[in-house]
Parts: structure tokens; C-alpha cells; sequence
């Protein structure tokens, strides 16, 4: 069974600090749990075959004007079909005058009533990309993200194989923790995944030795990130013997978390091994594939045409 998300009003509108000009109780106890939002000006022309009132309802100048030029007995009965359907929350943009009886409707069937002073356009495209955030389907995965040369890097590993003590010296180097231990990642797009850490532990380190250390009161601010997204996955293993590993990389592996597969590869870890350096050097390569410049492939090719192999 798919597990259900939300988000409180309370939050939404502490996001975007909204007015609230009816709450017919505490905004904590409302909730949002669908990241689609709706213009009604069908619904009150009376179409309401698609409505979902699981949506925040958003009126902005077409819809208010339309109302405006209804018979009064029309819009009396446009207003109280559409608030009697009790949508989550109606947000009214551009700070446009809420008349009494738009207020007497919501509060008759006790619908959340909110006002912005921003454009309709860009409080929309704002409001659903926080939705998307707040609701993305998410996992909790193993691991440790880092974020280095600004890629963010997802480290993952048996328990002992060192991927907190790497982190450590990453840091050290310059580039900033994002989660250690366990990483709550986020579809937030059809390409995109968010990592960031459960907000008990965020900001903590655990060094088997020494216990748990507080990375942003030891390195400071610039030191740790809220959140980063999900570039490249590294699998730490112990090193085996005999075991063929990759030592040209033009066979690209990917990894399937939430539906997105997501550039990865294995590093096989033994003493004498410097862990930092060769995760900086893949963030920077895999950086560079994105900008269209394959180190592999170009070498390959060269390699094809010594041989005297065409090469297209």
C-alpha cells in the first residue's frame, strides 16, 4: 500500500506568509496531502466531473471576475455548490477584496480562506513546487551524502566500511556533509532525487571510537548543507582478489532508487587507499559526462584508431 504524505496549512502558510482570514480550527491539524492545485472557474460554471477537493482551490482575477459578472441568485448558487464540496483550503491571489459573502460561505461549511498579495502566475508555480518537495514519494536509505565539487554524492556500504570516516575528510577538504547514516531521498521531479538528513540526527556524525560529533560545531556553517541532490551513488565494498573491476569505466552502471536511475559506481576499499581523493575524482568525472566530455569513450576511441579501426 502506498504511504500518504502531508503537509500542514500551517506550514504553507508560514512558507509563503499568507493571511488567514477564516481557519475554522488550528492550522496544524489541516492538512495538504495532494501537490496538485486547481483553479475553479470551471466549478463555477458548474462543471465539476474532474474536481478534486483534495486540491488547495486558487482564485485569482478570472475567477473573481467572473463571479462579479453572475446574476446574484447565480453566484449565491455557484459560491455555495463550490464551498460545499469543503476543498482543503481556498487561496485568493493578487490581494484581491474578499467580499462578505465569498467569508459567510466559507465559514457556513468551514473552509480554510487565505489571501497573497502575490501575481496568481508565480504564487502558482511557487506553491506547486513546494507541494512537490513536501510530498515527494521518498525512501530512507543507508548511507552517507556528501556533496563534493557540487555534485552530490551518495556513499553506500556495509556498516564499518568507512564511509563516515570518509565523509569526515571530505569535509576537511572543503566540501560539505548533507546526512550520515541515513539519507531520506525524495523524488521531487520525474529526473530528480533530494537527499537530506531525518531531522534528529541532521548535522551529526558517528565515528566508531570516538562517538557522535557534531560536524557544524567542529567545522562551522560552511561546512554542512540541508539538502543536495542525488548526482552520483558509490558503492564501497571490501577489496577481493581475483575480482575483475572496472579499470576503464566506458560500461556506465546506473542504480534504480524511486524510479530514477541514478549514475553509479563500485570502489573497492583496502588500507593504503586514499577514499577522498578518488571520491573527488569521481564527482569531478561524472560531472564532466553531464557537461558532454566522456574521458572513456574519448580514450577508446583513440585507442580504435591506433589499431587503424574507422571510427565514427
Amino acid at each position: 500500500m502506498e504511504q500518504t504524505y502531508f503537509v500542514t496549512l500551517s506550514k504553507v502558510v508560514e512558507e509563503f506568509s499568507l493571511e488567514v482570514v477564516y481557519a475554522p480550527k488550528a492550522l496544524e491539524e489541516l492538512r495538504v496531502t495532494v501537490s496538485r492545485v486547481n483553479r475553479p472557474g470551471l466549478s463555477f460554471a458548474g462543471f465539476y466531473e474532474l474536481y478534486e477537493k483534495e486540491r488547495i482551490q486558487i482564485i485569482g482575477l478570472a475567477e473573481d471576475r467572473y463571479l462579479e459578472l453572475l446574476p446574484d441568485e447565480e453566484r449565491a448558487k455557484s459560491m455555495d455548490e463550490f464551498f460545499s464540496t469543503k476543498p482543503c483550503a481556498v487561496i485568493v491571489t493578487t490581494g484581491l477584496n474578499i467580499a462578505g459573502e465569498f467569508l459567510s460561505y466559507a465559514k457556513k461549511y468551514e473552509v480554510p480562506l487565505l489571501r497573497t498579495q502575490e501575481r496568481t502566475s508565480e504564487f502558482l508555480a511557487n506553491l506547486i513546487a513546494f507541494l512537490n518537495v513536501q510530498l515527494a514519494p521518498r525512501v530512507t536509505q543507508h548511507g552517507v551524502l556528501v556533496e563534493v565539487y557540487g555534485e552530490g554524492v551518495l556513499l553506500l556500504g556495509d556498516s564499518g566500511i568507512g564511509k563516515s570516516e570518509t565523509a569526515i575528510e571530505l569535509v576537511k577538504r572543503g566540501h560539505r556533509l548533507i546526512a550520515d547514516d541515513a539519507v531520506e531521498i525524495k523524488r521531487v521531479s520525474g529526473k530528480s532525487l533530494v537527499g537530506q538528513a531525518p531531522e534528529l540526527i541532521r548535522h551529526y556524525v558517528e565515528l566508531r571510537g570516538i562517538g557522535i560529533v557534531d560536524v557544524r560545531r567542529l567545522f562551522g556553517m560552511g561546512a554542512v548543507k540541508q539538502t543536495e541532490r542525488v548526482d552520483l551513488i558509490i558503492n564501497l565494498e571490501p577489496w577481493e582478489e581475483g575480482k575483475m573491476y572496472d579499470r576503464i569505466g566506458i560500461d556506465e552502471q546506473k542504480t534504480e532508487i524511486l524510479g530514477i536511475k541514478v549514475p553509479s559506481i563500485v570502489i573497492p576499499v583496502r588500507p593504503g587507499r586514499n577514499l577522498s581523493i578518488i571520491i573527488e575524482i569521481a564527482a569531478m568525472n561524472n560531472r564532466q559526462k553531464k557537461m558532454g566530455y566522456n574521458t572513456a569513450q574519448e580514450f577508446n576511441r583513440r585507442l580504435m584508431e591506433s589499431m587503424g579501426f574507422d571510427v565514427p
